[in-house]
């Protein structure tokens, strides 16, 4: 079988189905799909509200609470406990079948009918204002993750305390601004680091410590701006310098980062993997076109995939002893499974929202430990295989169309239309930000940001400058987001500064921050390269590598664009210049 193109039927670009894609789609038993990657990634993420919050009540036990949905949603929202408990069964809302209309509209029915949790905590202690999540202590805004205490700001971090601002980050302590980096402590303003401590401005340092304004060193100690410094004369540069100054900070960003542009970048960031392509790899394995992800094999378009994952494409949020899964987002476990949302360790499990433990379900909305359900009404073997071979028919003969014409037959995965969020609520904003006019002309929901009823006490021009200059007085106030709600950013326009967080930025000696969580957020994941791949040639000429007298030739797939001034090395080229 040879590469057969195709034609997103969403965004009009051409885009590959290779010989083995059609073999994971003949394993599943799945037509081809009709978007393209981007887009399917993109319809995902429209799937997933993380830090949009609305103030509401359990329709169960009426406590207030606070909930992904808007009040004016079709949604009947329980409070986490009561959606767990045993107070209520989904099984009583199951439909028959309606050969009379298309498949998509009758799950749309059913998810306005079978109650939905507010917020996604499991063993949350004084963290109420976080979601997706295990094991949270004392965190605030924190949104996915496991096993953290006192962290503030933050997304995707495990077996973390006492940080603020961090993001797809493990095992870190008592830092501040971290992306992508592990097994840190005392880090302020790292990205992709490991190891390292008591440190400051560093870019894809490792085991270094007391190290300043680096990038790209391995193991070294007392350096500023990559350069050699005696003890005495780092403490001295320490010493003369106002870390506490914003001022200050702004003009360290800046100079570090044209340091970075003077030295070599590595390809990706692939580590212990075999025939693998993607970026922020770790223990992959046949494994393409694949983003932050860890511990996969066989698979292919995937972001943020962890834990032994095999034979898995177009996964997101996924992970655990994941097998066999197609269209998956936001869930554990699984196997043998196809276009889902928020499921927990199903098996033969299609078209299903917030299933967990169930077996050969179809078209399925929070059920737990059933099988034999389609539309959440119980059938026997017999009777669900046979309809199921029938709904399958049908959804291709009647298929659903959208507001602006895509059509869904069986094989794609829910439509836009059918996500609980508008698109500025989801994280689809965050990795394909657009306008409010731009998601109305796609076809998407746009959400209103709520009229803000608080009065600005601190403009964003008047935050002093240094943080010995402000006291406890500022705890509470209205502070101005610099972007002023202006941004695609999720922008709260205002924040405020909590009391644990004043402590942290006095006792580190950090400058206040000058935008709100969400605008903070959003900065940080602008240290990523995009989630592309371009196929490119290493630009290392150094006589003095293996290639000799010549210019090296090694070819590679990167995130870096061509156009991006960044000078790029293939592995090896990378090894003997850096480590």
């Amino acid at each position: 079988m040879k590469d057969e193109n195709k034609n997103c039927q969403n965004c009009k670009k051409d885009f590959v189905i290779e010989p083995e894609d059609f073999d994971f789609y003949e394993k599943i038993k799945v037509p081809p799909p009709t978007f393209c990657p981007d887009c399917r990634f993109q319809r995902r993420l429209l799937f997933r509200n993380n830090r949009v919050f609305h103030k509401d009540k359990c329709a169960l036990c009426n406590k207030s609470l606070i909930s992904l949905y808007n009040q004016e949603s079709p949604y009947t929202i329980y409070c986490r406990e009561c959606w767990l408990s045993d107070k209520w069964n989904p099984v009583d809302y199951g439909l028959p079948y309606d050969f009379s209309i298309p498949f998509f509209n009758q799950f749309r029915f059913l998810q306005n009918k079978v109650p939905r949790a507010n917020l996604y905590q499991t063993n949350f202690i004084s963290s109420e204002y976080c979601n997706y999540g295990l094991d949270f202590k004392e965190c605030y805004l924190m949104f996915g993750g496991t096993d953290n205490e006192r962290i503030y700001f933050g997304n995707q971090i495990f077996y973390s305390r006492d940080s603020l601002d961090i993001s797809y980050s493990e095992k870190i302590e008592f830092s501040y601004q971290i992306f992508e980096c592990q097994r840190v402590n005392k880090l302020f303003f790292g990205y992709h680091c490991e190891d390292c401590i008591e440190s400051r401005y560093l870019i894809d340092c490792k085991n270094c410590l007391n190290c300043f304004g680096c990038v790209g060193l391995r193991n070294k100690q007392y350096c500023v701006f990559n350069e050699q410094f005696s003890k005495e004369e780092y403490k001295k540069f320490i010493d003369s310098n106002n870390l506490g100054s914003f001022k200050s900070h702004l003009e360290f960003i800046k100079k570090v980062q044209a340091l970075e542009l003077t030295l070599p970048h590595r390809y990706a960031q692939i580590y212990k993997s075999v025939n693998s392509d993607g970026d922020d790899l770790f223990e992959a394995k046949n494994t393409h076109m694949a983003f932050t992800s860890r511990q996969t094999e066989d698979s292919k378009y995937l972001f943020f995939i962890r834990n032994n994952v095999k034979d898995c494409y177009d996964n997101s949020f996924q992970g655990f002893n994941s097998e066999r899964l197609y269209e998956i987002a936001h869930g554990f476990g699984g196997s043998n499974s196809a276009f889902g949302v928020r499921n927990h360790f199903n098996q033969n499990a299609y078209y299903s929202e917030e299933c967990h433990d169930c077996l050969n379900i179809f078209g399925c909305e929070g059920l737990t430990k059933k099988q034999y359900c389609i539309l959440n009404k119980q059938y026997t073997k017999e009777s669900f295989n046979e309809l199921r071979t029938k709904i399958i028919e049908h959804m291709n003969n009647m298929p659903y169309v959208d507001s602006k014409g895509r059509v869904y037959k069986y094989g794609e995965f829910f439509p836009s239309e059918l996500s609980p969020f508008a698109y500025n609520e989801t994280i689809a904003q965050e990795y394909f930000p657009l306008t409010e006019k731009e998601i109305l002309k796609e076809g998407f929901k746009w959400e209103e940001r709520e009229k803000r009823n608080y009065d600005l006490e601190i403009k964003n021009k008047d935050i002093p400058d240094d943080i010995k200059d402000i006291d406890d007085k500022i705890i509470g106030k209205v502070i101005e987001c610099e972007h002023k709600g202006t941004c695609k950013e999720q922008c709260t326009e205002a924040f405020k500064i909590l009391p644990e967080e004043l402590k942290f930025y006095k006792r580190m000696n950090l400058p206040l921050p000058r935008f709100c969580p969400n605008c903070r957020h959003f900065q940080r994941l602008k240290q990523r390269n995009p989630l592309k791949l371009w196929h490119r040639v290493c630009m290392c000429d150094k006589q003095n590598h293996s290639h000799g007298n010549n210019k090296c030739e090694v070819e590679f797939e990167t995130s870096y664009a061509p156009d991006r001034p960044e000078i790029i090395y293939c592995e090896r080229c990378y090894q003997q210049e850096v480590y």
